[in-house]
């Protein structure tokens, strides 16, 4: 499983602070957010940070500046700087830290490439790692299914059939198959340890998710399309 990141997020602007707060829910991170006047306070609450991302108000040259000495004096975590459009004609990335920014008003999903490239260099989830049903996102990548932003407390065999049924809307599977394509070959219980995963994975999801996961009575389970 991934490492779970950490990010401190600094904004004084509710529209910045809205946008990425939607767009890092879809990451197995832990989000630290405040005003400018937090920085270095939660830099010093939260030392092992592996991001921050921070936002360039006013004289942005300046901000950046005071922000970057900060990040090298606490050990310089990657930076993702958020800017104006009025403000690129002086702006200058930090050099001291590995840096990244996007304009104010970008699309979520250049955000997140971003975030992610900075994250997991190298290493980055592609959109195709994540699953959205309803209010439900499921990262392929970090084995993490989140419910209105909320992450399930699912065990791995929990996740990995919940996962196999969403990627395979539809399809109606027995027990046998369930356990052959989730727990493996060299599996040897009862097919009805199934009917327990099953109901645990309802009861987690909620009333409304857990009506996709239908029961073909005499046939075995399907996540409806």
């Amino acid at each position: 499983m991934a490492q779970r990141k950490t990010v401190i997020f600094i904004a004084d602007s509710l529209d910045n602070a809205h946008k990425f707060q939607q767009v890092l829910s879809g990451f197995d991170v832990d989000v630290a957010a405040g005003s400018s006047l937090q920085f270095k306070k939660l830099l010093s609450t939260h030392p092992n940070h592996d991001l921050v991302i921070y936002e360039a108000r006013g004289d942005a040259l300046g901000n950046v500046a005071q922000a970057e000495a900060l990040l090298v004096e606490d050990g310089s975590a990657p930076m993702l700087v958020i800017v104006n459009e009025g403000q690129l004609a002086e702006f200058r990335l930090p050099v001291q830290v590995k840096a990244d920014f996007v304009v104010h008003g970008a699309s979520a999903e250049e955000c997140a490439a971003r975030i992610r490239q900075l994250l997991w260099p190298g290493n980055e989830s592609s959109t195709s790692d994540f699953i959205t049903v309803d209010n439900m996102t499921i990262n392929l990548a970090t084995y993490q299914v989140k419910v209105a932003g909320e992450p399930l407390d699912l065990t791995y065999l929990e996740y990995a059939l919940l996962a196999f049924l969403v990627t395979h809307p539809g399809r109606t599977y027995s027990r046998d198959a369930l356990l052959r394509r989730v727990w493996g070959f060299d599996y040897y219980g009862g097919s009805r340890t199934v009917d327990v995963h099953v109901r645990r994975v309802r009861a987690k999801l909620g009333p409304e998710l857990a009506q996709r996961l239908e029961t073909v009575r005499g046939v075995g389970y399907l996540w409806s399309a």
